[in-house]
């Protein structure tokens, strides 16, 4: 087995997944999951610059992820960078400053790319998954939306909405004014009207991946700390987010803290459940199948079918069903 470490360096959070690849069965093993709120994103939306306080904040976290790495005796980290960086003039300087601070090399991937990595991270390990199905990931600077099978991206696309830049844009303070959350709802409705249509979902499976999804998930367990076995599979219902959001928007800060969302996420939270409940609205999905797996898992995966013994091997000796797909 080769061990490796994949970084999701998001707006809002940066995620890490130690995992051993076996490239004799196609498996993809967890060994350790981090997930640290670094608000990369903090302002971008406006400036289009990653601030002073934000980069020291990542620097910070992957030195960390950088040492934990080395003690589980990882062979390689790959990181990749989203939303936020793809935004920032001050990217190459951002990249620059996490190399030689931590040793690390972050890459700033497409929306493209991150559709599609999230799109097969997501189900990496499901048995049996309905063919189609759609991905739907949720961040902080941005929203993708993907459909296809298991062996191909059938479409997908990258919308620049997500849940720190909105929040950023159109929201004061919590709860919002009635003007400020119609505001949000109604460039929601404009951005995903003009790239959504065409997809038809209704009677597809769809998939919800990262942190909006399972924090949502969580609240509506009623459950206050984060628990990923429970979280993972958990089959969250249109009216659970319709009763989530009429909440959120009429609470303050510490109250949704109190529901046990995190502090770095509860200012967001609002606009990540709209930005949900306007997407499940909008193509008439019941129901979402919460994943805690996306984008790093996706990586691991390409990582996988890169490795020499399983190219060698994967045209007669196939992998576990779903784990490995041809893209």
């Amino acid at each position: 087995m080769e061990r490796t470490a994949c970084i999701d360096v998001g707006t809002n959070t940066a995620l890490l997944l130690v995992a051993d690849l076996d490239p004799v069965t196609g498996r993809i093993v967890p060994v350790e999951h981090r997930q640290t709120i670094i608000r990369l994103g903090q302002s971008v939306d406006e400036g289009r610059v990653i601030c002073r306080e934000a980069i020291d904040r990542l620097v910070a976290c992957m030195s960390e992820y950088a040492e934990l790495c080395r003690s589980l005796g990882v062979g390689e980290v790959v990181a990749a960078g989203t939303s936020a960086l793809r935004d920032a003039s001050n990217r190459d300087e951002v990249i620059g400053e996490v190399l030689r601070g931590t040793g690390i090399g972050l890459r700033c991937i497409s929306g493209t790319e991150e559709a599609e990595l999230t799109f097969f991270g997501a189900v990496a390990g499901m048995p049996e998954v309905p063919e189609p199905f759609t991905v739907i990931d949720i961040g902080g600077g941005s929203t993708e939306v993907i459909t296809g099978t298991a062996d191909a991206v059938a479409r997908s696309v990258s919308i620049d909405i997500g849940s720190v830049r909105l929040t950023e844009r159109f929201l004061t303070g919590m709860p919002p004014a009635p003007g400020e959350f119609e505001a949000a709802r109604e460039e929601i409705d404009r951005l995903l009207s003009a790239n959504l249509a065409s997809f038809s979902t209704p009677k597809q499976e769809v998939f919800g991946v990262a942190g909006t999804l399972t924090t949502i998930a969580q609240v509506c367990m009623g459950e206050k700390r984060f628990d990923p076995e429970k979280v993972q599979g958990y089959r969250l219902g249109k009216d659970q987010v319709d009763r989530l959001l009429e909440r959120l928007s009429s609470m303050q800060l510490h109250e949704v803290v109190g529901l046990g969302v995190p502090e770095g996420r509860a200012d967001v939270i609002l606009m990540g459940t709209l930005i949900l409940h306007r997407f499940m609205l909008m193509l008439g999905i019941e129901r979402v199948t919460v994943s805690i797996q996306g984008l790093r898992f996706g990586m691991a995966q390409k990582k996988l079918v890169e490795l020499p013994y399983f190219r060698q091997t994967r045209n007669t000796r196939p992998p576990d069903a779903s784990l490995v797909k041809k893209r």
